[in-house]
């Protein structure tokens, strides 16, 4: 499976390229808000999400059976910043399931900057 392909077709709402990427009974979990997708589910909840997006790939780990990313995912007025990692177990070229991690990019807390540690990263 090409993930940079899939990650292309993610951010860019591709419907009719994302089907390729899954297994039909796949099962995809967004633990931050605590739900499940089918696949059609999943793909109606990107494609469907307002805006138009842009984003890059910070980081690709490949074990035998998954892949992992860290992506930082952005609308393309760059308003706002996301970073999303995902679990994929991998069979036969295509994903059976997927487990993501959403967060908001922001500031440290004004606690932890008051100690005057640490240093941005970019």
């Amino acid at each position: 499976m090409d993930i940079k392909l899939f990650w292309k077709d993610v951010l860019s709402q591709n419907q009719k390229s994302l089907y390729g990427y899954f297994h039909e009974d796949a099962i995809i979990r967004w633990h931050c808000s605590n739900e499940q997708f089918t696949v059609s589910e999943y793909i109606r909840a990107n494609c469907e999400y307002p805006g138009q997006w842009a984003g890059e790939i910070e980081r690709i780990e490949k074990t035998a059976d998954s892949l992992i990313t860290a992506v930082r995912v952005f609308p393309k007025d760059k308003s706002s910043s996301f970073h999303v990692v995902s679990f994929c177990k991998i069979e036969s070229g295509l994903i059976v399931e997927m487990d993501e991690y959403w967060s908001d990019d922001g500031a440290a807390p004004e606690w932890r900057c008051r100690m005057n540690i640490g240093k941005p990263i970019r």
